[in-house]
């Protein structure tokens, strides 16, 4: 039978740590080998990390990853080798090296820049225009890089037209909601149509706003899934591909060959489909034959889970490739920061998380009681700062100042000393980290962020938003999850069913000033996710007064400049704030 073995190895880069980068990839080819593969492979840019962004910018950048190509370069043996580099030529390419005997065998540079949502790579690449086929005695194969596997006619195609009989396709493709439903089916599509062997890998892990899940896959030409990585996990996935079944596929597909003569006349004198040698002998030395494991396939994840695992991952690689050890919560007795501490302590330990409880003149026994409920639930430390000295000092400070300013407005109480609050919580939380080099994890949501409903220098003070893309109402799904789950109560269940408040003053509740929740997400969903009209919104919610939709559309467009200045946050959703979604903060245009 015609076979080859392949070791997918799905890692977890870091951006810009090239000589770590350079140790990993040593410790999973290592790993790799003592399964006798035949090629080994390595994410997109897994070298550099992904995505590297201005760093491409610096000449030294490239010089340096190009160094740490040859320490790889000069670790491969009888083995070959695929790992995503930075390529210097006449330009600079996102490239993938075939290295084999301590050789560059060839360079392969994407053909398919993306650069819509989070990606950028005109920015910063020239694109390929070569589809090399490579040869293993009488097996091809070929190679490319992420969005050249997501063109029907693009890369995969001409080098199946070529001979290719699998082709290997390495990736830093990150997450959102329900995107590995809809990337595999987009890849057994594509399997299928060119009658060959898809080994779809992906890098793991978190990257500032961004979360990669991994779930390489490998699917045959009939469009079956073999073999799957882990989500959100590290791994190494090895395969024996029988070649021969392709062959026989292809022999009662007529409709291919013909294909395949009008494209390759078409085409040959376009596109250097160049054939590469590999003259390696077929020598195994494992003492059996490879089967593949039962576990290849990995069970479908619940969406709740899918999510929840997005978040702990973001959190984890957020804290620790940055530098930190412990962060620090506020706690209110809300679900938002009760899911925040509860992703906390799943990502980094218990021991690393410490809740701050700032109470106020406004704050409920209620709140108190579920803040040291959830604090013991968790087993994390808690530190009680209460905030009413303070806030009566600012006010008496500030109260004969406002009278020194000429105004027809009134001077009673109103957001003024609202915000006051949420900002005395926000510089009590900076001391702490500034004094124990904790990292301050916010906890607005991203319906809160939406309309502007978050105190800059308040609460939206610190350094990383868990909850920056995930709507309230999912909010409060992941908080039954989480309690569902567990199998036991980790989040007050008072917590969960109470009415959203701020607490920053007498009788507060979140639709004072908005509508309930489940009637603002899918207004934000349908604006900022789905970019429809304000006459579609309200065809489509008709649970929302046309008054109530201007409005929430004028709170989304004016809260720009806040968004600004908020700190990253994990992307879960196709279109997040930041890098996905870029609106310009002095605008005048007006949907509604």
């Amino acid at each position: 039978m015609k076979t080859i073995r392949i070791s997918l190895c799905q890692i977890n880069p870091t951006v810009g740590d090239l000589s770590g980068n350079v140790q990993k990839i040593t410790n999973f080819f290592k790993e790799a080998k003592k399964l006798c593969p035949d090629i080994i492979a390595f994410p997109e840019l897994s070298i550099t990390g992904y995505p590297p962004e201005d760093l491409i910018l610096k000449p030294q950048f490239i010089k340096d990853n190009l160094e740490a190509l040859k320490k790889i370069q000069e670790l491969v043996d009888d083995t070959i080798v695929i790992v995503g580099f930075i390529d210097r030529r006449d330009d600079i390419y996102n490239s993938a090296a075939i290295l084999f005997e301590g050789k560059i065998i060839d360079i392969y540079h994407k053909v398919h820049l993306p650069n819509y949502g989070v990606f950028d790579e005109f920015r910063y690449f020239q694109a390929g225009n070569r589809f090399p086929v490579y040869e293993v005695n009488d097996i091809k194969f070929g190679v490319n890089i992420c969005e050249d596997i997501w063109y029907p006619e693009g890369p995969a195609t001409v080098q199946s037209l070529g001979g290719a009989e699998f082709i290997i396709n390495i990736n830093a493709s990150p997450y959102h909601i329900a995107k590995s439903k809809f990337r595999k089916k987009m890849l057994s599509s594509r399997a299928f149509d060119n009658n060959i062997i898809i080994a779809y890998l992906n890098t793991v892990g978190g990257q500032d706003e961004l979360v990669f899940d991994g779930h390489s896959l490998i699917i045959n030409q009939h469009a079956e899934v073999i073999a799957e990585g882990k989500l959100f996990e590290e791994d190494i996935i090895t395969v024996d591909l029988n070649l021969d079944s392709v062959f026989i596929k292809r022999l009662h597909d007529p409709r291919r060959r013909q294909l395949a003569i009008a494209q390759i006349k078409e085409k040959i004198e376009k596109i250097d489909i160049k054939n590469i040698s590999l003259k390696k002998e077929r020598t195994f030395l494992c003492p059996k034959p490879f089967s593949i494991p039962k576990k290849a396939i990995q069970p479908e994840l619940d969406e709740d889970l899918e999510i929840y695992k997005a978040l702990t991952t973001g959190t984890k690689d957020y804290v620790y490739k940055n530098g930190f050890k412990k962060v620090c919560v506020g706690l209110s007795g809300g679900v938002d920061s009760a899911l925040v501490a509860t992703v906390a302590v799943d990502a980094i330990g218990k021991e690393n998380v410490i809740g701050i409880f700032m109470p106020s003149p406004y704050t409920s026994n209620v709140s108190r009681e579920d803040v040291y409920a959830l604090s013991t639930n968790l087993g994390i430390q808690l530190i009680e700062v209460p905030i009413t000295p303070i806030f009566n000092s600012y006010k008496d400070t500030l109260s004969g100042k406002f009278s020194l300013v000429p105004s027809e407005m009134s001077m009673k109480e109103d957001t003024t000393e609202e915000n006051i609050q949420a900002r005395i919580r926000g510089n009590i939380l900076m001391a702490f980290s500034n004094k124990f080099g904790w990292l301050v994890l916010t906890t607005g949501n991203k319906s809160e962020m939406s309309v502007g409903y978050a105190t800059l220098y308040g609460d939206m003070a610190g350094g990383f938003a868990v909850l920056k893309d995930v709507p309230k109402t999912l909010v409060y799904k992941l908080c039954k999850w989480k309690n569902k789950s567990s199998k036991k109560i980790i989040i007050p269940e008072r917590t969960i069913q109470r009415e959203p408040t701020a607490e920053l003053k007498p009788d507060q509740k979140d639709t004072d000033v908005l509508p309930p929740y489940e009637i603002l997400d899918p207004i934000l969903k349908a604006y900022v996710e789905e970019d429809k009209s304000f006459e579609e919104i309200v065809e489509i919610e008709p649970k929302c007064e046309i008054n109530c939709i201007k409005e929430i559309i004028k709170m989304i467009d004016l809260s720009e400049y806040k968004r600004r200045q908020s700190p990253p946050g994990i992307k879960i959703t196709p279109r997040a704030f930041g890098k996905d979604r870029r609106f310009p903060i002095t605008n005048k245009y007006r949907s509604w």
